[in-house]
């Protein structure tokens, strides 16, 4: 009976987490633009520039459009995954080809929360874990497109990771997630200042301190060295791989942000004790 009850509440929280990936997809796309043109903005207030009324834009005006001929999508060219599958990943206008991200990342999305809902089942530690989970697959989503890694996001989950470790919502104790978040921004600080020194170069930007920090905060000052070894790893190797491949985009780099978040996903689902031995701490 009670695997019964964990499998309806995983399903349940699976469901939830399709519906949370359509809206990640989403962040991604809107939440820069939306930085960009805030930036626009206080730029002219600055200079002193008369401001053109502009329509609104933010996560939910305008409604969703074909970028290719201006379709606005119905609410049934909108469910998750199935609509893809039912469109055969093209506009019902145009027939433009729909980028195959929207439906993986409601799949990853919906795994994640499935995972939640079965560890940890309908209570506090499993929602604010759900939580966990969408942020950062949303700032490893939009670091990867854009290098930007907005405070709007970072911060707001490394304050969620203090409030759970205060609540006992985590394994880590209030302790361990404080020196966490202090370790994990002044390491990666010092490094950016000791690079920038030696090369005259920023190697990477100060929302990767914060990330840090929050990755931190959510696993223990203990997890910072595994993580950040598994992050850097994987990091040089996709970044030789796509040197090689002619992949890398203009300026040679590869955003740090989506390295730093696959590595906190493995401490997610590894643990901290299992993620620690297998670096060999």
């Amino acid at each position: 009976m009670a695997g019964d009850l964990q499998w309806f509440s995983a399903s349940i929280f699976a469901v939830f987490g399709l519906l949370i990936g359509s809206f990640l997809n989403v962040v991604v796309y809107r939440f820069p633009k939306m930085l960009e043109l805030q930036w626009a903005n206080e730029c002219a207030e600055l200079s002193g520039d008369t401001q053109k009324e502009t329509a609104p834009f933010n996560l939910m005006v305008p409604r969703s459009r074909c970028p290719h001929c201006g379709h606005q999508i119905h609410w049934s060219e909108n469910v998750p995954v199935l609509s893809y599958l039912a469109l055969q990943g093209r506009c019902s206008a145009c027939k433009a080809p729909i980028g195959a991200r929207y439906p993986v990342v409601e799949v990853v999305a919906s795994a994640l929360f499935f995972y939640c809902g079965w560890r940890w089942g309908t209570t506090a530690q499993g929602m604010v874990w759900c939580v966990f989970a969408a942020v950062l697959l949303a700032l490893g989503l939009i670091d990867w497109d854009t290098t930007l890694l907005p405070d709007d996001l970072t911060l707001p989950l490394l304050w969620l990771g203090l409030l759970s470790a205060a609540m006992n919502w985590t394994p880590v104790d209030l302790n361990s997630a404080f020196w966490g978040a202090l370790g994990g921004y002044v390491s990666l600080w010092s490094v950016y200042w000791a690079f920038k020194l030696v090369t005259g170069k920023e190697g990477m930007g100060y929302g990767d301190f914060k990330l840090f920090a929050a990755l931190g905060v959510w696993f223990g000052w203990q997890t910072l060295i595994p993580i950040i070894l598994l992050a850097s790893v994987i990091g040089a190797v996709v970044g030789i791989t796509m040197k090689f491949t002619t992949g890398l985009r203009e300026g040679g780099y590869v955003p740090f942000g989506p390295f730093l978040a696959g590595a906190g996903f493995a401490a997610l689902f590894l643990g901290t004790s299992t993620l620690q031995r297998f670096v060999g701490l």
